[in-house]
C-alpha cells in the first residue's frame, strides 16, 4: 500500500499509526484532521493535512474518495458527548438518525459503510501497530496477586456478557464484586466511578468482544488510564493479549512501576488483531 490517510481524533495513537506505516514503507500518509482534537503532533507528521469540523465528517469522507486513498484508518478519541452535542451538517444528521441503536459499533459501522461508497475501504486500526500491542504477560515488575487473579477471572466473564450487547470495553472488579462497567462515559470515566465505589484496591480489565471488529474501536490504555487507575485506588490493569493498543508504553510501565501497580496481558483464546494487510 502507498496512499493512506487517517481520520484522525486526539492523542498519540494516530501519530504512531503514522510512524508504523512509515516504518513497513508505506510512502504517503495523509489524515483529515479534526477541529479541536487532533494533535499538532499528529498532522505535523502526516504528508498532507485535511481539516474538517466533527460535524463535517460527510466533506471529510468526499475528499477521501476524491484524492484516491487505498485505504484509511479511523483512530484517536472522539469525547462520545460530541455525538450528542455536535453541530452536525444535515447529511450527518440523516445518518444518525437511521441507527435504532447508538454505540460505537453501530457508529462507527456506518461510517465505514460511506467510506466504503466512496471507494475508500476502512482498514483494522491495528495495522502496523506491532510495537504497542503486547502480548501475554507482566509487562511490569510484579504480577497479579491470588486475589487480583481471582477478579480478572471474574471480570472476564463480565466483560463477555458486555461485548455480546455492545456496551463497553471495561469493567472493574474488586473482591468479587462489579464495581463499574463503562457505557458510553468512556474507560477513565468508569475507572473513576468504580473508584468511589472501591475506596482503595480492585483491578481493572479491557476487553474486545468475541468477533470485534478491529478496524475500528479498538481497545486502547496509556498513561492516562495508568494516572486514572492510581486516583482510583485500582491496582492493576489487564487486557487481552495482542487486541489492546498501549500507548506511552515505558511511560506507562514506570509509571505502573513507581506505584506498585501491575500491567499484564493474559490470553483471551480469541485471534489477535491484525498487523499487516493480507
Amino acid at each position: 500500500m502507498d496512499k493512506l490517510v487517517i481520520i484522525a481524533g486526539w492523542g498519540a495513537y494516530p501519530r504512531l499509526l503514522i510512524e508504523g506505516a512509515k516504518r513497513a514503507g508505506v510512502r504517503t500518509m495523509d489524515v483529515v484532521a479534526i477541529r479541536g482534537s487532533t494533535s499538532r503532533a499528529t498532522w505535523k507528521a502526516a504528508d498532507h493535512v485535511h481539516w474538517i469540523t466533527l460535524g463535517g465528517i460527510a466533506d471529510g469522507i468526499r475528499w477521501c474518495g476524491q484524492n484516491g486513498y487505498e485505504g484509511a484508518f479511523l483512530a484517536g478519541q472522539v469525547n462520545p458527548l460530541s455525538l450528542f452535542r455536535g453541530r452536525f451538517d444535515s447529511e450527518v444528521k440523516k445518518w444518525l438518525a437511521e441507527l435504532p441503536v447508538k454505540n460505537a459499533h453501530t457508529i462507527f459501522g456506518k461510517l465505514t459503510e460511506k467510506f466504503a461508497d466512496a471507494g475508500v475501504p476502512i482498514l483494522p486500526a491495528s495495522y502496523f501497530m506491532d510495537e504497542h500491542i503486547p502480548g501475554v504477560g507482566a509487562l511490569t515488575a510484579r504480577g497479579l496477586t491470588a486475589e487480583e487473579t481471582r477478579d480478572v477471572e471474574h471480570a472476564v466473564h463480565i466483560a463477555s456478557d458486555m461485548g455480546e450487547h455492545d456496551v463497553g470495553q471495561t469493567v472493574m472488579v474488586k473482591s468479587g464484586m462489579v464495581l463499574a462497567v463503562e457505557a458510553f462515559e468512556g474507560t477513565n470515566a468508569a475507572i473513576v466511578r468504580g473508584g468511589r465505589l472501591a475506596r482503595g484496591g480492585g483491578i481493572v480489565f479491557k476487553a474486545a468482544r468475541r468477533g470485534h471488529d478491529m478496524r475500528f474501536d479498538i481497545p486502547v490504555a496509556g498513561l492516562k488510564t495508568l494516572k486514572t487507575l492510581r486516583k482510583a485506588g485500582a491496582t492493576a490493569l489487564v487486557f487481552q493479549a495482542g487486541r489492546l493498543v498501549l500507548l506511552d508504553r515505558e511511560q506507562s510501565i514506570a509509571y505502573a512501576n513507581a506505584h506498585g501497580m501491575a500491567i499484564v496481558g493474559i490470553d483471551s483464546g480469541l485471534p489477535p488483531a491484525p498487523l499487516r494487510p493480507r
